[in-house]
């Protein structure tokens, strides 16, 4: 619960433009999208969260279709969907408490009345893959959509790597809490002993390799157990916590191409700091 909260903080600071950005972009694209989803449709959310994005594709679609929200915050998972219903009366709405990054199984009560499966896998969560990883899950995404089905994702582009910078080092010390959390979480579902002081949040775009690293730094010589295992940390010795890859639209559509999809149409803003795609799946890829 600690670490959803603090993200929910993160989307709406200043420095942090990729949830803002991707919101316009779908409030101004919301009735295209919602042709190209067309009526009935199963809605199935990856990462569903505070389920804010949800409700402008549930707007422009006028509750013709069924949603299904799929996370792994089991709480907020079940406080969100139950709003959701509430709000939109007549909307069948699921809630699956599962890792999606690894198979689950969909409600079968709504795979025999649903038309076309659309996924929605927006925040540009694919960059926490590498893209070896990036490509698998997409590829396992096309699996479960099956013929005809469609995957809106949203993926932060490449740009002025001072920009990136400062997304993820915000003046208010929110992201170094998040970061500083995952310490917190195992001590706490682990039995550890981290002491979370002795560690500082770092993040950097690493350009090479195109991505965003998040590291907490061990600030001293110490040691720290889990489980019954010593593990030791130099002065400066970092555990290497998360990576956020970018994508230029190109290498996104390539991805989307190797891992069984076909691009259909792009959005960006107008300073291009990031697109919303929507892939179909490819007859090679219907199972």
């Amino acid at each position: 619960r600690t670490g959803s909260e603090l993200f929910e903080r993160i989307t709406g600071l200043p420095e942090y433009y990729p949830t803002r950005t991707e919101i316009a972009i779908l409030e101004a694209c919301g009735p295209e999208i919602a042709r190209l989803a067309g009526d009935d449709c199963l809605l199935i959310e990856y990462g569903s969260g505070a389920s804010r994005k949800i409700r402008i594709l549930l707007d422009a679609l006028s509750g013709r279709c069924q949603y299904i929200a799929i996370d792994i915050s089991k709480q907020q998972l079940i406080e969100s969907t139950a709003q959701l219903a509430a709000e939109y009366v007549g909307l069948e709405a699921f809630a699956v408490c599962a890792d999606y990054t690894r198979p689950f199984a969909l409600p079968a009560e709504t795979l025999s009345s649903a038309g076309r499966r659309i996924v929605f896998f927006p925040g540009s969560t694919i960059g926490n893959f590498n893209p070896r990883d990036a490509k698998e899950f997409l590829t396992n995404a096309a699996r479960q959509i099956g013929p005809q089905g469609g995957l809106l994702i949203g993926v932060d582009l490449k740009k002025d790597p001072a920009k990136l910078n400062a997304a993820y080092n915000d003046s208010e010390g929110v992201t170094a809490q998040f970061n500083r959390n995952l310490l917190v979480h195992i001590n706490r579902a682990l039995g550890a002993d981290f002491d979370v002081s002795l560690f500082e949040h770092r993040a950097f775009y690493n350009e090479q390799a195109g991505r965003i690293e998040m590291h907490l730094v061990s600030l001293g010589e110490q040691t720290a157990t889990i489980a019954g295992e010593r593990i030791h940390f130099d002065e400066g010795e970092s555990i290497h916590t998360e990576n956020s890859y970018k994508y230029s639209i190109e290498e996104f559509q390539q991805l989307a191409r190797d891992s069984g999809f076909h691009p259909e149409k792009v959005w960006t803003d107008t300073e291009s700091l990031f697109s919303v795609h929507y892939v179909t799946v490819a007859d090679s890829a219907s199972v």
